[in-house]
C-alpha cells in the first residue's frame, strides 16, 4: 500500500530526503542517518526534527567549511615556521634531479657543504612563501556550493583537498612565485647556487646543467601544503581532538 503525504508530512518527508542526500552513505556524518531512522516518517513538525538532531542543513555545510579553515590555517601555520620543510622528510626539498650530476662530483671532492648548504635555503623559501596560502584557502572555501559540501561529504577521505588542488593551484603559483624568487635571493639561495656551479665548473670534463629554481621550489612548496592539508583533512574527519570549534563538536558530536 502507498502512504500519501499532505501537508506537514510531506515537507518532513522532503526535509528528511534532503538530510540523507548530505549524510549519504559512507560518508563521515553516517551516523546522522541512523538518528533519522529512528524518527521513522511521521507527523512530526520539521522544528520538532531540528531539535532532536540539533543540527540544520545550513549548519552542517557551515560546519564542514569550518572544519576546512581550521584544517588549512593549521597547515600553513605548521609548514610557514622555521624547518617546516627543511626538517620533515614527508615534504623535505631535495636539490632538483637536474643537479643530481652536481652534487655527486662535488660531493667526491670534499664541497658537500655547498650542496648542503643550497638545499637548505631552497626549503627556507618554500618556508616562506606558505603564508601565502591562507588567503586562498579561504576564498575556496567560501566559494563552496552545496553541491560541492555534498561531495566532499560523500567523496574519499581526500576530497576537500582535490577540490582545493583544482580550485587554487595556479592561483596559489602566481602567489608563491615572487615570494620565492625574492626570497631565494635574501637568503642567499642564488649565491649559493653561483658558488656550487663554479666550484662544479672548474671540475674537470663535466656537462653543462640548467636549473630553475624559483619554478622548482613552488612547484614542491605546493605539493607540501597539499601534502599536508589531506593529512589534515583525514584528521578532522576521524578524530575529535581536531574539532576545535564549538561548531565542530556540534556537528561531528
Amino acid at each position: 500500500m502507498i502512504k500519501k503525504y499532505t501537508g506537514i508530512g510531506l515537507i518532513v518527508t522532503i526535509f528528511l530526503l534532503s538530510i540523507v542526500s548530505v549524510y549519504g552513505g559512507n560518508s563521515w556524518l553516517e551516523k546522522g542517518s541512523d538518528t533519522l531512522k529512528s524518527f521513522g516518517v511521521t507527523e512530526k513538525k520539521t522544528s520538532d526534527v531540528l531539535s532532536e538532531t540539533g543540527l540544520s542543513v545550513d549548519e552542517i555545510a557551515a560546519g564542514l567549511k569550518e572544519a576546512l579553515r581550521v584544517g588549512s590555517e593549521n597547515v600553513v601555520e605548521k609548514l610557514s615556521a622555521t624547518d617546516g620543510f627543511n626538517t620533515d622528510n614527508a615534504i623535505h626539498i631535495p636539490l632538483p634531479g637536474s643537479l643530481s650530476m652536481v652534487k655527486t662530483a662535488l660531493d667526491k671532492v670534499g664541497y658537500t657543504f655547498l650542496t648542503d648548504d643550497l638545499e637548505l635555503k631552497l626549503n627556507r623559501a618554500a618556508e616562506a612563501a606558505t603564508p601565502r596560502a591562507k588567503a586562498l584557502f579561504l576564498d575556496a572555501i567560501t566559494a563552496m556550493s552545496f553541491e560541492n559540501v555534498q561531495e566532499i561529504y560523500k567523496g574519499a577521505d581526500d576530497a576537500a583537498t582535490q577540490y582545493f588542488k583544482e580550485k587554487m593551484s595556479p592561483a596559489l603559483s602566481r602567489a608563491m612565485k615572487p615570494v620565492i624568487n625574492t626570497s631565494l635571493s635574501q637568503v642567499g639561495a642564488v649565491q649559493s647556487y653561483d658558488a656550487m656551479m663554479g666550484q662544479y665548473k672548474a671540475l674537470p670534463f663535466v656537462p653543462d646543467v640548467k636549473s630553475n629554481l624559483t619554478q622548482y621550489v613552488t612547484d614542491k612548496g605546493m605539493d607540501g601544503i597539499f601534502h599536508y592539508m589531506a593529512v589534515e583533512e583525514k584528521a578532522i574527519r576521524k578524530d575529535p581532538v581536531k574539532r576545535t570549534t564549538q561548531l565542530l563538536k556540534k556537528v561531528f558530536n
